[in-house]
């Protein structure tokens, strides 16, 4: 399988690189600096915030075919209430622009690979429980928002995409062991890629649209 992950230098995209490599499959590592290289792996410079990045993208994946997108790369500023003094408009505007415009427009720039895959493609959306406006806290206030449209993105394109018979999901992947989560956290990263990657594979035409945890449990939008 032909994959493409992004934010795959640490935390969780290098553990789902180094395990989908492992495994066989050809996976392009994007980071926007010291991608991880290797055997299957393919080191790949991209920026999700840069439109000439994306752009540079779409050139690399012309003759390619693509068959799995996972949309990793993600951003956290500020983890308090409303009167946490992190949020500011520079910080709004730098995490949405990584988790949610950085999500459509890596999408928009591999989708023509996608539509090449001999097998039907799959798009994977890492998002997070905090985006779950069911579950939602008075806490994390920017996170959680970006992850929630995050989430509505992967709804509306699997809406979207299932007539080109491209599915497409958004994924919890625990709360892990990463620079994000925490040393205290309660899922080690090499645990939440195994898990992550079992969903990817489950992954059809007939669940597309869900929104799961790494253990395969139905979220509440």
């Amino acid at each position: 399988m032909n994959v493409l992950i992004t934010g795959a230098n640490r935390g969780i995209g290098l553990a789902l690189t180094q395990a989908m490599a492992a495994r066989g499959d050809s996976v392009l590592a994007a980071a926007r600096r010291d991608g991880p290289s290797g055997a299957s792996i393919e080191p790949l410079t991209l920026d999700v915030t840069d439109e000439a990045s994306l752009a540079a993208l779409t050139q690399t994946l012309e003759d390619r075919a693509l068959d799995l997108l996972v949309c990793n790369a993600g951003a956290l500023i500020g983890r308090g209430g409303l009167e946490d003094p992190a949020y500011t408009h520079d910080a709004f505007a730098q995490v949405l622009a990584v988790n949610v415009t950085g999500v459509f427009m890596t999408v928009r720039a591999c989708l023509p690979a996608l539509r090449r895959a001999q097998v039907p493609a799959k798009i994977a959306i890492i998002s997070s429980g905090m985006g779950s406006t069911a579950r939602a806290s008075g806490n994390a206030y920017l996170y959680r928002a970006s992850k929630a449209a995050a989430t509505n993105l992967a709804a509306c394109m699997a809406d979207e995409l299932r007539g080109e018979g491209i599915a497409v999901a958004a994924y919890h992947p625990g709360w892990v062991r990463t620079d994000m989560g925490g040393a205290s956290a309660s899922v080690a990263p090499d645990a939440s890629a195994a898990g992550l990657i079992q969903r990817f594979d489950a992954l059809s035409l007939a669940s597309t649209g869900c929104f799961e945890t790494f253990e395969g449990q139905t979220l509440p939008f």
